[in-house]
């Protein structure tokens, strides 16, 4: 009998474990595949100003998780060249992401017509984000500011304090324009003067679209994913005359002053070839607020949420959630 067992033993005993390693490599798979595909919840909504109605896009659901408002860049852009890829649908799994269009761009146009002739000094932006979480009910996020939109992150913090959790400024200018290390003119004087020969001439709008288009050739650190953004970017919602009203509404905004009182978490993100706002911006950024972290992304320009988007959502989280 022990002979019997021990041969059956021998016999059997590799057939169960070939069959638990089958079922591991056919089930496991499934499990990636259903954490890939898991679903992110959208919703949209208002939050009503005295000259305006700010349009906003949430993803994902509240949570215990810090929620996180990101502000996009421009200015007189919409948030649409943030979303070419599916960062933020992987942050909104674990919490809630909002994002909103900026007055006078995208769904959230004036009252009476003319976004030109909306208010765009810094106050009357920082209303609207202010608009933004109370119409959503947050007492406390996280800011993520990306390029232009890290200028009104500081500027809200500097505002609200209270409400501010944590504060990621991605690619942002410093506390002024005048702070930014802009240096796409000596690194691509070629590009820039093949800009101005293909500008349209008679059309100011149009010219300044085109503007928009090539200046996105120059701030990808890898051609390959510049290729790929720009093949699939389509309408971004640029409206050159809000852009060139905030820019003369905040020309002489300087927050300096404002960065040593912050006293919550936070994170400078710079790409290490952004030529559009240099590192050296962010490093100075850093260095004025106290306690600020700096990360660089060695393989990126000035989009890193889409150059290098697995380590962009690794690092945001890991700061969101205090690590």
């Amino acid at each position: 009998m022990t002979c019997v067992a021990q041969r059956l033993s021998d016999e059997v005993v590799p057939m169960i474990k070939q069959l638990v390693a089958t079922v591991l490599v056919l089930f496991l798979p499934l499990c990636l595949y259903s954490q890939r595909a898991q679903t992110v919840t959208h919703a949209k909504g208002v939050a009503h100003t005295q000259e305006v109605d700010i349009a906003y896009e949430t993803l994902g659901k509240l949570t215990t998780s810090l929620p996180v408002i990101a502000i996009n860049g421009g200015p007189g852009l919409t948030h649409a060249y943030m979303v070419q890829n599916d960062v933020w649908e992987r942050i909104g799994r674990n919490r809630l992401v909002v994002f909103y269009d900026q007055r006078g761009t995208g769904a959230s146009k004036p009252h009476s017509p003319g976004a030109s002739s909306l208010s765009q000094t810094m106050d009357a932006q920082v209303a609207d984000l202010e608009a933004v979480r109370e119409r959503l009910g947050l007492p406390k996020v996280a800011l993520v500011g990306d390029s232009y939109g890290g200028l009104v992150a500081m500027a809200y913090a500097a505002a609200h304090p209270d409400h501010v959790g944590r504060l990621v400024l991605s690619d942002s200018p410093g506390p002024s324009w005048k702070s930014i290390v802009h240096v796409l003119p000596e690194v691509f004087p070629d590009v820039q003067e093949q800009n101005q020969k293909e500008m349209p001439k008679t059309d100011a709008d149009a010219a300044a679209r085109a503007g928009l288009r090539n200046h996105f050739r120059m701030i990808f650190y890898s051609p390959e994913k510049r290729d790929a953004y720009m093949s699939r970017m389509g309408d971004l919602g640029f409206e050159p005359a809000v852009s060139e009203a905030v820019s003369k509404a905040t020309a002489d905004l300087d927050l300096t002053q404002k960065l040593s009182g912050f006293d919550f978490p936070v994170l400078v993100i710079t790409g290490r070839f952004d030529l559009n706002v240099a590192p050296l911006t962010a490093w100075r950024l850093a260095k004025a607020v106290p306690g600020a972290k700096i990360t660089f992304f060695e393989h990126s320009g000035h989009l890193p949420s889409y150059e290098e988007p697995g380590r962009y959502v690794e690092v945001l989280e890991g700061f969101l959630d205090g690590k």
